[in-house]
């Protein structure tokens, strides 16, 4: 079993390195790259007066909070802090000193399902975002009375990759099993295969975070897809060690 991580940056490393660890072949390709977002210049206004603080990714908080320990400022100890995930809640909650609220799922349909949201009319919500996504945390809180406000902390760049060159790699090292973490990633990743070579990539077995995705990739056209219910690198390495194991 040998396993293609096209998770970006630090992340993908390390979980590679897990895999490695626990007796897996682990190729890293990341597809996209991730860099500081447009938007960073409005963080430190928007956040003094609103309610809510949301992230939705661990990039979202670290990129935010290198821009606020640049400007000396602090995070508000008065805000309500949500995450989508258990791993970005735990570094918000480091970074800010605050409680923060996740769901078990780490989904924009579990968050919103909080009780911490079901009760938002009339209040001023931040969402730390990349470059497009999430639109259903906005949509629903909108539609629940709330004045909701991006700030793009960071943003997604596609990597180009030549796929007639790398396809025949990853046969040889006889890849079975892919990790991807995003949507736009896998719509991405999936746009830069030949038809032949979909042939080949759509009988992987994917992994991938949410229900949501799942369905998507469904629809491309994979035949095997895995829900891991989170994002989280031991997560998905626990989904791939069942595979492996047979479990």
């Amino acid at each position: 079993m040998a396993v293609l991580v096209t998770r970006p940056g630090e992340q993908g490393k390390a979980l590679c390195r897990q895999l490695t660890d626990a007796g897996i072949l682990a190729l890293h390709h990341p597809v996209i790259s991730i860099q500081p977002g447009d938007q960073l210049t409005t963080l430190a206004s928007c956040i003094e007066q609103c309610d809510y603080i949301i992230a939705v990714s661990q990039h979202a908080v670290t990129f935010s909070h290198q821009v606020l320990q640049h400007h000396h400022q602090l995070w508000p100890d008065r805000v309500i802090y949500l995450a989508v995930g258990q791993k970005t809640a735990h570094v918000l909650s480091k970074v800010t000193q605050q409680k923060v609220h996740y769901p078990e799922i780490g989904d924009s349909e579990h968050l919103l399902m909080l009780d911490a949201l079901t009760n938002v009319m009339g209040k001023e919500i931040v969402i730390l975002r990349g470059n497009g996504g999430r639109e259903l945390i906005f949509d629903t809180l909108i539609a629940r009375g709330a004045k909701v406000e991006y700030v793009e902390a960071y943003k997604r760049e596609n990597i180009a990759f030549r796929s007639e060159l790398l396809v025949p790699i990853w046969q040889d090292k006889r890849i079975t099993q892919l990790v991807i973490t995003s949507s736009g990633q896998l719509e991405y990743f999936v746009s830069q295969f030949s038809e032949p070579e979909l042939l080949w990539l759509y009988n992987l077995t994917l992994y991938v975070p949410s229900e949501r995705i799942v369905q998507e990739a469904l629809t491309l056209g994979f035949n095997k897809v895995f829900n891991t219910n989170s994002a989280s690198n031991n997560d998905l390495l626990a989904a791939l060690q069942s595979t492996a194991t047979g479990q």
